[in-house]
Parts: structure tokens; sequence; C-alpha cells
């Protein structure tokens, strides 16, 4: 039902319908021009969405971005972006567009400090920080009793806090979580933080410093004893603001402390929701020999299903045989392993309703 849907809309909305063999955009050669393709020069369509605010136990709020709601019944999609990520990101405003044609509900989880106003508390978010992804879920579950399904999806951070979300609760999850994908993660924390202090990976690092240093000295004008000054203005890299920030505002020993208990990497093998793991080999936000470690887990656990692909940079995954109309892969991949799903989970109802038939 959902896949003759899903023909249908694809005419009105002009969705490309390729097969399923991706093959990176030729005229975006190396790992950098796909990453940085998004960014600067992508245009997603717009789409209905609307912001509400939630309040937090602790005093805090957190903001979701969700896309107009669909005809009843209809898939939801839940996801969490990278690291300064927002509604505005370009991956964002993609799969908001993918969901839309397809008829499918969505939620974005805007993380603290991420939104458009600062948050209230002493502390950010981080890689490791899985309480408010488990707040809302309950809550967006909660908004309806009816069996509609509920996709999780993570992207870059956001992959990685899903990941450990779902090795923390193992088995532990409502039946309507019907599956999970994580795009581009950086699966082992600390050396994917050294891996992006080298070369031309530098520029992101100091994009993301730039942000980050930014909220962290206004987090200083509230909370004057968070953090030491000094140090926050010495650090260079990714790993400096860690130690100096990130690990000692949210409990951690230090910088090695917060990746090694944070990583994804640590938290697949409990992992027991279907799920999809898509990234780059030549992705230039971690080492290539990460992935080899993932494949070498997800042997062993038959939730995890593996698409590393030799090209398409962070995030980028762009296709297409012209510039003018490029394909972006990731987020028809991971609705299409959710359709996937989808009708996995009708074949025991119609085998249930055809041997109820024949029994009546």
């Amino acid at each position: 039902m959902y896949a003759r849907n899903l023909a249908r809309r694809a005419v009105i909305y002009r969705i490309p319908m390729p097969d399923r063999t991706y093959r990176p955009a030729w005229w975006l050669p190396g790992p950098h021009l796909p990453t940085l393709w998004g960014k600067f020069f992508r245009r997603a369509p717009a789409v209905p969405t609307r912001l509400e605010r939630w309040e937090t136990p602790d005093g805090d709020f957190v903001d979701l971005e969700r896309l107009s709601a669909p005809a009843p019944g209809r898939p939801r999609l839940l996801l969490l972006h990278g690291l300064e990520g927002s509604p505005r990101s370009h991956y964002v405003r993609g799969l908001f567009a993918e969901a839309h044609a397809r008829g499918w509900a969505m939620d974005l989880l805007v993380f603290r400090s991420c939104g458009d106003e600062p948050n209230r508390t002493r502390r950010f978010y981080h890689s490791g920080e899985t309480t408010d992804l488990a707040f809302v879920l309950d809550r967006v579950l909660a908004e309806s009793r009816d069996p509609t399904p509920v996709f999780l999806v993570g992207v870059s951070l956001g992959g990685n806090v899903l990941l450990k979300f779902l090795g923390e609760r193992a088995g532990d999850l409502p039946a309507r979580v019907a599956a999970a994908a994580a795009v581009s993660v950086p699966f082992d924390l600390e050396r994917g933080s050294r891996h992006i202090s080298r070369g031309f990976a530098r520029v992101y690092e100091r994009h993301f410093l730039r942000t980050l240093r930014r909220k962290a000295l206004a987090k200083l004008a509230h909370f004057p004893d968070l953090i030491d000054r000094a140090r926050l203005a010495a650090a260079r890299t990714l790993y400096d603001f860690d130690d100096v920030v990130t690990a000692p505002v949210h409990g951690f020993a230090d910088a090695t402390d917060y990746y090694s208990r944070s990583s994804a990497l640590r938290w697949l093998a409990r992992v027991s929701l279907p799920t999809l793991l898509l990234s780059a080999e030549d992705d230039p936000f971690l080492p290539r020999a990460v992935l080899d470690e993932v494949r070498a887990v997800a042997r062993d656990n038959p939730a995890l299903t593996t698409e590393f692909v030799a090209r398409g940079g962070h995030v980028g995954f762009v296709a297409g045989t012209v510039p003018w109309r490029p394909f972006y892969y990731a987020e028809w991949r991971v609705c299409d392993f959710f359709m996937s799903r989808l009708r996995q989970r009708e074949v025991p109802r119609r085998r249930a309703r055809a041997t109820a038939g024949r029994v009546s």
C-alpha cells in the first residue's frame, strides 16, 4: 500500500525514482566537494513546518520542528541533527521534503543550544546525551495511541546519539518504533576528533569551533563558574574544546573519558532494532579503519545493515549525471529502508488475516 501511494506521489511531486544503486556524482570528485555541496549549493524545496517548544523535566526546553500532520495512520520520522545543526541544515530540509512527498509525518529534535534561543540550564548537548531523545520519543508516542510506526533517524553527531540510545535500550523499545537509520556517524569520537584536525578537514573543525566557542562564552555570562575562560580561549581543536567544556560541564573526567563512554562503537553490539548504517569510506570526519571495525561488529549483529560506499563525503551522497539535476541519495535510501521494514511488518498481518478468514 505504501509503495503504491509513493508511486502516485512521484508523479505529483516529481520524486526521482532511481534504481537502488548509488552512483556518486562524477562532477564532485574527492571527499570534500560532496561534503560542502549541500551547505553551499543545495536548494531543498520548502515544506510546511511549525516550531513547538516543549518544557523538559529539568526546567529547560527543547524545540521541535514539525512537519504538518499528514493523513491519519501514516508513518512518522524522528530526526536528530548533527554537530551545530539546525532546522536550516541542508540534510534536514531534504529529509523533510522526502517525508512530505511520501505523505509521512516528521519531527526534528533541535538539540539544546542549537535553536534560535539559548537554553536555560548549565548544560549543552553532546554526542552521548540521550535523555532528551528518550523524553521526546515518549511524548511523540503518547500523542497518538494508534499503531502508526515511528522511525528514528540520526545524522552525524545525531547518529551517534541515536545508536548509543538504541544500545542503552537494547530490546526495551515500544513496538511502534519500527526501525532506525544512522548516516555518517562518527562511531569512534576520539579518533574522529583527531582525524578532523588534519589536512583540509581543519576547515570544518575551525567552523565548528567558532560557533561552539561563541555559545560557551554566552553561557559564561549566566554561569561564571562553568568553565575556565582562559583555557577556552586557548582551545584550538575540537579535542581541546571537549576537554575544556563538554567533558567537565557534563560530568566526564576529561575528553578521553567523554569519548570513551559516548562513542557509538561500544554500543553497537547491543542494538536490537533493525538499523541501517550509511557511511562513506572517504568521510573526511573519520578514519576509514573505524568503518572496518563497525563492519566486524555488524557481522555478528543481524539487526545492523551496513552500507558503506566508497565515495560520498560526510553527509554528502550526491548522485546524478549533471550538476543542475542532482539526486540526494541519503534521504531516499533511509526512507527506502523504512519502506522495506513496513513491507516486512505487513507480511505476518496479511497471513494472520488470511488464516482468520479460513477459520471463520
